[in-house]
């Protein structure tokens, strides 16, 4: 213990709470894996667990380094309650350097690793495997045999046995030792009691075969989640595996987390870039989709930020660094995804507390359906009721919910982020469904943020070339977005030397003397307070007065471009079930209004505060209708109250922006708004593939239940009722996959 606390010591754990993260390799069973994320959660020194079965990672958190090392202790005993042969990595960071405990039941101890890698996991799995085929193939042998031969009674019961156990001998042993450690009802105790069952009955070809194509359902239901994985996997396939480190004229391929902020790497084309930077040298064009879900190439050269996860299409760059590893987008972006499963949709913990229950109930019911009946009814035999039991032992069993629900809310979620759309869990991607309100901020969301000129208004005769000179020269030393876009609008090299006597007035604007003329460029408040009077101004837009020598010379007229497909977007929505859907500004009304009923809103609200917007949201939080929620979209980075007070946070324009990956739910990786309809019926087809798989699982088994209380089905249609249904729920949960592309 003295040892791994040390070791603990070591790593970078200073943060509080303390965080492990550990990769379990080898789960094989849902139900299991519930319960296992169930009692770590219940040890004393843990604040919180969470396991994803989907991808194997389990996250822990503790308030110390003596509470976190007694948790991973206990661990490997928790684990060996339910499944065997698991691998647990522990790891802080993507590089190599992660301790590995190989935790196998006692008689395989000699396969026990703990080299750091898992190669010699693979080579137990393999060999393991191996042992399985041959004494499987043999088990098919001797059924086929004592099915076809006229042997002996005692002979063809002996190969009946001698089948039964090559065949089952794995689920015989994990049903033994589960009923040994108190965890009874699981799926090998099902499947052992009922044939047992069916061998006390003399039952013997049915108890074998039972047991074989139990045994062959859960091969092909392991194949399909082990499918659903590498398909979830492979859409999330963006992290970058090296970087080409420059020193001087020569390139060293290294771990990304070894490049330094400020330092060079080199982008070959064909090549993923690895950390986010600067372009210094070299034109390319970029492949993006993997982030952005954009398959537009876009062209980037010398000053262009680049984001790692994009790959090099054709020429070679040279990228000055500006962000570790860890703080890079791709990083966040993964994290975010793989971290997912930690947020649980609501359908996602009624269906593991109902599995808890639902199964002891139908076991209960079972012994009742054996017991009662040949007491109470004259003639009934027991061996008959006892039949009947066991079909509805076999059927009890829940993994087709239990695997299924969270494989759909993961692939709801990976096929997203493939989109460029990042949903931080499963309970968003619910929450979204129940959305009929959806609020709007204005700029950055519906507009692009991008100021441009639109009008210049000589009063005086002055040239409108002059006038954009005198408003480009007098606002020449201002970095705000409407004073470059009066430069970019002049367009020409500026003499800063001729200005003289520069002034920025907060909130108003500005003033200096150029060439020995007064000028002033601001609005309204700004001229009213000099004195200096203007005609008074119609135009939809931001109007930035021009005086000289405090007579009123020309006025500019700068606008906000609307997004191309914001109406698209609007539309889209109300076809996808959004019943209102509002616009909040901090913007004058009347550009609001124009803006807002040029896209059909139902409701504008304009001159707004940050905390004017909360008190908006909270009235329709009040109005909403009951059980339906309220999503506000906005750019992530002024909006941030009103995004923790929504049901549902939406962030657009989230590329590289920390402050909107912080504070949405969900982050739209494209300033497109028709993002958020896709990110609708993503929500919409998760859900209906969900509730599909609940009917599907929960319906066959009533009627399989149903029939075999009656006599009816026999333990064939039972194991389909189990393993035939998880796989069919399996293959159909893959199918949001699809509906995320």
């Amino acid at each position: 213990m003295e040892a791994r606390r040390k070791d603990l010591e070591k790593e970078d754990l200073s943060t509080n709470p303390l965080k492990k993260v550990l990769l379990l390799q080898g789960l094989g069973c849902s139900n299991c894996a519930a319960k296992i994320e169930k009692d770590v959660r219940g040890l004393h020194e843990v604040i919180t667990a969470n396991l994803d079965f989907v991808t194997g990672k389990m996250n822990i958190e503790a308030e110390n380094i003596e509470k976190l090392t007694i948790v991973l202790e206990e661990i490997p005993r928790i684990i060996s309650k339910y499944e065997t042969g698991v691998a647990i990595r522990e790891f802080e960071t993507d590089k190599d350097t992660s301790k590995v405990n190989q935790h196998t039941n006692p008689k395989d101890q000699e396969a026990n690793l703990s080299t750091g890698r898992f190669h010699g996991y693979i080579d137990f799995i393999r060999q393991l495997s191996i042992r399985k085929k041959l004494s499987f193939v043999l088990g098919i042998v001797l059924f086929v045999a004592a099915l076809l031969v006229n042997f002996k009674p005692w002979t063809e019961l002996a190969f009946f046995l001698i089948s039964y156990f090559l065949i089952g001998g794995e689920v015989i042993y994990k049903a033994l030792r589960n009923i040994r450690t108190g965890q009874v009802f699981d799926e090998n105790f099902l499947m052992f009691i009922a044939t047992v069952g069916a061998f006390a009955i003399r039952e013997f070809p049915e108890a074998v075969a039972v047991m074989l194509f139990y045994q062959v359902g859960e091969f092909f239901q392991d194949m399909a989640v082990e499918r659903s994985r590498k398909s979830i996997s492979d859409l999330m396939d963006i992290r970058p595996d090296y970087a080409n480190f420059l020193e001087g004229a020569l390139a060293r391929k290294v771990s990304p987390e070894d490049v330094q902020v400020g330092q060079n790497i080199l982008i070959k084309p064909g090549e993923k870039i690895p950390l986010d930077g600067t372009v210094i040298t070299g034109k390319s064009v970029l492949d993006t989709s993997a982030l952005t879900g954009e398959f537009l190439p876009r062209e980037v050269g010398a000053g262009s930020d680049v984001l790692a996860g994009y790959i090099n299409k054709t020429g070679l760059l040279t990228v000055r660094v500006s962000k570790r590893y860890d703080q890079s987008t791709v990083s966040k972006i993964l994290d975010l995804v793989e971290n997912a499963s930690a947020h649980k949709a609501a359908t996602e913990n009624f269906i593991t507390k109902f599995a808890r229950y639902y199964t002891p109930g139908v076991v209960l019911g079972a012994v009742l359906l054996a017991v009662l009946p040949p007491i109470f009814v004259s003639g009934q035999g027991f061996s008959e009721w006892l039949n009947r039991a066991l079909v509805f032992l076999v059927v009890s069993c829940p993994c087709a919910l239990v695997i299924s629900i969270p494989l759909s809310f993961f692939g709801g979620i990976g096929g997203a982020s493939r989109s460029g759309i990042l949903i931080k869990g499963s309970n968003y991607l619910e929450a979204l469904y129940k959305v009929k309100t959806m609020v709007f901020d204005k700029t950055g969301t519906l507009t692009e943020g991008v100021f441009e000129v639109t009008k210049v208004c000589s009063l005086t005769g002055e040239s409108e070339e002059k006038i954009l000179e005198y408003a480009a020269l007098v606002e020449s030393f201002s970095n705000h977005p409407i004073a470059v876009s009066i430069q970019k609008s002049f367009g020409k090299e500026i003499d800063q030397s001729s200005i003289t006597q520069y002034q920025e007035v907060s909130g108003c604007g500005v003033k200096a003397l150029i060439h020995g003329k007064e000028v002033r460029a601001g609005n309204s408040r700004m001229m009213e307070g000099e004195g200096i009077t203007f005609p008074e101004s119609q135009e939809i837009g931001t109007v930035v007065y021009i005086s000289v020598d405090r007579q009123a010379t020309g006025l500019i007229l700068i606008s906000d471009r609307i997004r191309s497909d914001a109406q698209k977007a609007l539309r889209e929505l109300r076809e996808a079930g959004i019943k209102k859907i509002v616009m909040l500004t901090g913007d004058k009304k009347a550009v609001g209004e124009e803006i807002g009923n040029q896209l059909g809103f139902d409701e504008i609200y304009a001159e707004l505060l940050p905390n004017q917007k909360v008190r908006i949201l909270e009235q329709l939080e009040k109005d909403k209708s009951p059980g339906t929620k309220i999503a506000f979209i906005g750019d992530g980075i002024n909006d941030a109250p009103v995004l923790a007070r929504a049901d549902v946070g939406i962030a657009m324009g989230g590329l590289g922006s920390d402050a909107a990956i912080e504070a949405a739910d969900i982050v739209l990786m494209t300033d497109e708004p028709s993002k958020i309809s896709s990110t609708v019926k993503i929500a919409k087809k998760t859900r209906s593939i969900v509730w599909q798989n609940i009917f599907l699982a929960l319906g066959i088994k009533a009627v399989v239940l149903l029939l075999g209380a009656i006599g009816i089905a026999t333990m064939w249609e039972a194991v389909f009722a189990d393993v035939g249904v998880a796989l069919l729920a399996i293959l159909n949960a893959m199918r949001v996959l699809k509906a995320a592309k």
